[in-house]
């Protein structure tokens, strides 16, 4: 199970992170004007909870929002948790009310590898001009080459009833404004529980989808060696989970978390030793460095 990364497909993986790359920079580098009064800029980025396998593949078409043009504030009168917020099924309402706006957002459609976006790489997924309000939900709109790659075997990957259209749904606070009427959120996918194995051979994706922001969370980052110990990692506390697989130098990081006290577990093979690390500080928009941490068989 933690032997794929001797078996990552790396001319695919490098060719779909230029790809994206070339398109962040593209957007980030734009001379586009910004909002009026009556607009906001939004810009949606994609990174990854680590999962178990050597690649997973995404064919990403179209990416629109839910605007509530007739509020401009904080309506909410729900209180769910993140894990809550992602479904398959096509929105039935969004849209019939005058006020509910969707536009579509500048996306370059492909295949992503999700597994390249880990250990704090991320890649701006959709951006634009929309009109101003209340953004309500994400729509995904997923093609037909989606696919996972485990142990150097291709697999296809569905959704369990055929849909392909991934609903998100946002709370008003879920956006950094960086800059007057310019919004930012970052959609981490969780691999491990988005991919579920029904019987050999045959996978399907129901997202499990984690919005944050760099503002209202914070990470912790270090570097676990040797990388023989193919070591996981899993930050928690009673409140968030987060995990990492390193890099093959041994570098991790896991963004969105919380603000709160952490506990970090290694956990190693090959005869090295599990280790803990206790009460380690998340803050705000801030990384905690842990240093490097050497496992001992």
């Amino acid at each position: 199970m933690k032997s794929y990364f001797g078996r990552l497909r790396w001319p695919l993986a490098f060719l779909a992170m230029v790809t994206v790359a070339i398109y962040a920079c593209q957007k980030d580098g734009s001379t586009e004007p910004g909002p009026n009064a009556d607009e906001q800029k939004l810009s949606i980025y994609m990174s990854d909870d680590p999962g178990f396998f050597d690649n997973v593949y995404l064919d990403i078409r179209k990416v629109e929002v839910l605007v509530d043009t007739c509020t401009s504030g904080d309506d909410d009168d729900d209180d769910w948790d993140w894990r809550d917020r992602c479904w398959w099924d096509e929105d039935r309402r969004g849209g019939k009310d005058t006020c509910e706006v969707w536009d579509s957002l500048a996306v370059s459609p492909g295949v992503y590898d999700i597994l390249s976006l880990r250990n704090g790489a991320d890649t701006l997924l959709a951006g634009g001009i929309v009109p101003r309000g209340v953004v309500k939900k994400i729509r995904i709109t997923l093609g037909d080459n989606n696919s996972l790659v485990k142990d150097s075997v291709t697999y296809p990957l569905t959704s369990p009833s055929g849909q392909v259209k991934i609903i998100i749904k946002l709370r008003s606070d879920d956006w950094d404004e960086v800059a007057s009427g310019d919004f930012r959120l970052w959609l981490d996918f969780d691999l491990n529980r988005s991919i579920v194995k029904v019987w050999n051979g045959k996978f399907i994706l129901k997202p499990v989808i984690k919005v944050y922001t760099l503002k209202l969370t914070g990470s912790i980052s270090g570097k676990v060696t040797p990388h023989a110990a193919w070591p996981v990692i899993t930050v928690y506390n009673d409140q968030d989970t987060g995990f990492a697989l390193p890099w093959i130098g041994g570098e991790f990081k896991v963004r969105g978390l919380k603000p709160g006290s952490y506990d970090v577990f290694i956990n190693a093979s090959n005869g090295y030793r599990d280790t803990t690390l206790t009460g380690i500080t998340v803050e705000r928009n801030r990384n905690t460095e842990i240093g490097r941490i050497t496992l001992r068989q």
